[in-house]
């Protein structure tokens, strides 16, 4: 029996990792330009599907962490098998007016031939909206179309 993972496990992992640092230094474009024209993010606790293609990506990681004055991310677990890439980590979030929140996630990332197809969210939204500004919530209300 092979214990090794497969060449598109290590791949698809790499990617995810890659997408994870990309976040991290705020270069939205990349993360936008690692989805498919077909790939969806959605923040799973929001309900909705909330963007679509490499642009509305871009566009709506932006909108949530471009006014924030700095995130940290802790990677706790990697998952990886084929075509998924299971991530749980915490995001601390830091805005310019005090507020503070440590979001504890579960991303789901779907991919296929080198692109994310599909990235779920999972998270407790009474976290987020315990902690964050009214300003901030505000301005994501907007939308970023």
């Amino acid at each position: 029996m092979n214990d090794q993972p497969s060449e598109r496990t290590v791949a698809n992992q790499a990617l995810v990792e890659k997408f994870w640092a990309n976040l991290y230094r705020r270069d939205f474009d990349a993360c936008g330009a690692a989805f498919s024209p077909d790939g969806v993010y959605t923040d799973v606790p929001v309900g909705e599907v909330g963007a679509t293609g490499p642009a509305e990506v871009a566009a709506r990681l932006r909108l949530g962490l471009e006014p924030i004055e700095r995130y940290e991310h802790h990677l706790k677990t990697i998952v990886a098998n084929d075509d998924a890439v299971i991530t749980e980590h915490v995001e601390e979030w830091f805005w310019s007016t005090g507020e503070h929140v440590a979001l504890p996630f579960v991303s789901v990332m779907e991919l296929r031939d080198g692109q994310i197809t599909r990235w779920w969210d999972y998270f407790n939204l009474a976290t987020l909206l315990d902690g964050a500004p009214q300003w901030w919530l505000e301005h994501i209300a907007q939308g970023y179309r």
